[in-house]
């Protein structure tokens, strides 16, 4: 199989968890602190994956200029950009309380389309990473994928449940996170193809810029669901979602 069509695959998989949140979110009545957790634990494995897996290859292969300006820069536009959807209805994509849902729709009563460029905000960052890293050996980033599908599943959950509270079909919820799912792999297989062969800063570069997006999303969305539902337990359930990623790194 082509390694493209692999990276796409990998990113079709992550990207299908936020189908799979959303029929949670859609049809089981699911505790805050459940979700909380999950986020919780899915927050310190892409903290440890964009440690690793992303700062510290991109450091080895172009050295500390590109790695630091890629990172500022990809915090910079992603915070930009999460700003602007911020103020048009998805602040609380990734929130899985009743009452912040209730607001943001009550503010924004059709806000799908901000829910959904929310989550391609999320996603394509997290797509590319997981298409660049099979430029090296052939084999995916297995910790950057499980680290996606777990951020995916608590965005997929509260916007479904959102959507169902401003009264849309399930067939148009369900085709859109289809859709955004299928925009991931694609994202993945772009990852791969357009920076297979560039220079090594360039790519450093590249990854740099997707870690710093990440980072700033993690502590502008899923850290405050996290700490809201699990309150004292939050930092420990992140530090195992840490440690297990690491050891998966290290013992993959």
């Amino acid at each position: 199989m082509p390694i493209a069509l692999q990276a796409g695959l990998w990113g079709l998989l992550s990207g299908s968890a936020l189908v799979l949140g959303a029929l949670v979110g859609w049809f089981v009545p699911l505790k805050q602190r459940v979700v909380a957790a999950i986020m919780a634990f899915g927050a310190g494995v892409l903290i440890s994956a964009l440690s690793f897996e992303l700062v510290d290859e991109a450091w080895k292969q172009g050295g500390f200029p590109p790695v630091a300006s890629g990172f500022l820069a990809g915090a910079l536009v992603y915070t930009l950009a999460n700003y602007w959807l911020s103020h048009r209805g998805a602040r609380h994509r990734k929130r899985s309380h009743e009452k912040k849902r209730a607001a943001q729709v009550g503010k924004h009563p059709d806000n799908s389309a901000a829910l959904a460029l929310g989550a391609l905000l999320d996603g394509i960052p997290e797509s590319i990473v997981i298409g660049v890293s099979l430029l090296e050996g052939g084999a995916v980033g297995l910790v950057a994928v499980v680290a996606v599908f777990l951020s995916n599943i608590p965005e997929g959950l509260s916007s479904a449940a959102g959507m169902k509270a401003e009264g849309k079909r399930p067939r148009t919820v369900f085709a859109l996170w289809g859709g955004i799912a299928l925009v991931s792999g694609i994202s993945a297989a772009l990852g791969y193809i357009l920076f297979a062969g560039v220079q090594p800063e360039v790519l450093a570069f590249v990854q740099a810029i997707a870690a710093g997006a990440i980072l700033a999303m993690i502590v502008d969305t899923m850290v405050p669901e996290a700490f809201e539902g699990t309150h004292d337990f939050a930092g420990l359930i992140s530090v195992a979602g840490f440690l297990a990623a690491f050891g998966l790194s290290r013992l993959a």
